[in-house]
């Protein structure tokens, strides 16, 4: 095995400079925690950015993959592929949504849901095609999804971007309202912004913003790829506001680790697509969907959308009682296991690298937020672990 300074010259010499990357290679993983090329263990609260919901070499994701390897991995989808439409079957029962559209990745999930409501959008000679996002969204880095995201920094350098698109302030219903015309045809929010920082969408907004979508004629597109699926205490985050979408974006918990991302969206919506409209090559392949499926039936199975409510609980109590102890913590915030820690007095990328230093992962947003996405299976032993280092952390980085 290449050491960490070996692995770090192959990537500054053949990989594309996309990322900042820590300087740390994971190379093991079991549950909660992970090892590093040296072979120190970290306590992993960043779980792939919210994909590692089992956690890592979960049974079941591991006896799904060894049973994969005996059947066929890629049909394409000339051929009707049976592991794809029992998870679709799955998917429709538990979201209460009619068909399921299958691709790789999050970003896919909103582009075709972008895609399908504009072409629903067309039909019987209409012409609404705008969609109303929230600033501060974030919604993928192709360039459909891309327009979509209210972040002006992930614009630039791409410009022209796809137009159609319109921004308002999150949580705000007067603004949504003062945003639709004649043209417009859906809505699309996150129940919960991760990448800015978590901030839950408020309980009587997303329930009037379904109302304000019946009494206009849109379409709501809830993108649940970071929210759905267990992490914030509800199989889906829309649950917690007592409405349904009209179509839902689904990926990262779905595959655990495995690629694989979901479009959902109700009968009388999806029926705008026919052969030809949209497709992929990978989306919804064998492996993937087995694998899939394996995930979901543990998630709902071991109901750790409930578990997940509980250790969210415990953590924000404890981070908030941090705060009160020790100050460094302004706010904390969110739903279930996703949570985003406000910070004041110390800088996150500092307490971010001081966790790294003790033994926990962490995601530092900007100069003050810390995103917390512990796997659904975290124990609280291990969450009071991960507070104690942190409170260490906050103290180093407040010394500097």
């Amino acid at each position: 095995m290449r050491d960490l300074a070996e692995i770090q010259a192959l990537t500054a010499q053949h990989v594309m400079n996309t990322y900042n990357r820590l300087p740390i290679a994971l190379v093991r993983g079991e549950g909660v925690r992970v090892w590093d090329t040296e072979g120190r263990p970290y306590l992993d609260f960043i779980g792939g950015i919210g994909v590692n919901s089992l956690g890592h070499g979960h049974p079941a994701v591991l006896a799904a993959i060894r049973d994969a390897l005996g059947y066929v991995l890629h049909t394409s989808n000339q051929f009707y592929i049976e592991p794809q439409a029992r998870l679709a079957e799955r998917l429709t029962g538990l979201s209460g949504l009619g068909k399921v559209f299958f691709c790789n990745s999050g970003t896919e999930a909103n582009e075709a849901a972008i895609k399908l409501v504009r072409r629903w959008g067309r039909q019987d000679g209409r012409n609404r095609y705008k969609i109303i996002a929230a600033q501060k969204s974030f919604h993928g880095r192709t360039l459909g999804s891309l327009a979509a995201t209210g972040q002006p920094k992930y614009h630039e350098g791409f410009e022209p971007l796809p137009g159609g698109f319109v921004y308002v302030p999150f949580n705000d219903l007067d603004a949504l309202k003062a945003a639709i015309d004649e043209e417009t045809v859906a809505v699309m929010l996150e129940p919960v912004q991760g990448e800015s920082g978590v901030y839950p969408a408020d309980l009587g907004y997303l329930r009037a913003v379904r109302e304000l979508c019946d009494a206009h004629g849109l379409l709501l597109i809830l993108d649940e790829v970071q929210a759905g699926l267990g992490r914030t205490g509800r199989l889906f985050a829309f649950e917690h506001y007592g409405i349904r979408p009209d179509v839902l974006t689904l990926a990262k918990a779905l595959g655990s680790g495995i690629p694989i991302g979901a479009m959902l969206a109700r009968d009388e919506v999806a029926q705008a697509f026919a052969p030809g409209a949209h497709g992929t090559t990978f989306g919804g392949n064998p492996f993937a969907c087995r694998v899939a499926l394996a995930v979901l039936d543990t998630i709902v199975g071991q109901d750790l959308p409930k578990a997940a409510a509980g250790a969210g609980e415990h953590l924000r109590w404890a981070l908030e009682d941090l705060g009160r102890r020790r100050g460094w913590v302004r706010e904390v915030r969110g739903l279930g296991l996703m949570v985003g820690v406000e910070l004041e007095g110390v800088t996150a990328p500092r307490v971010q690298a001081e966790a790294q230093a003790r033994g926990l992962l962490v995601n530092a947003i900007g100069s003050s937020i810390l995103r917390l996405l512990p796997p659904l299976i975290v124990s609280r032993e291990e969450l009071d672990e991960a507070v104690g280092i942190l409170e260490a952390a906050m103290e180093a980085a407040s010394a500097v």
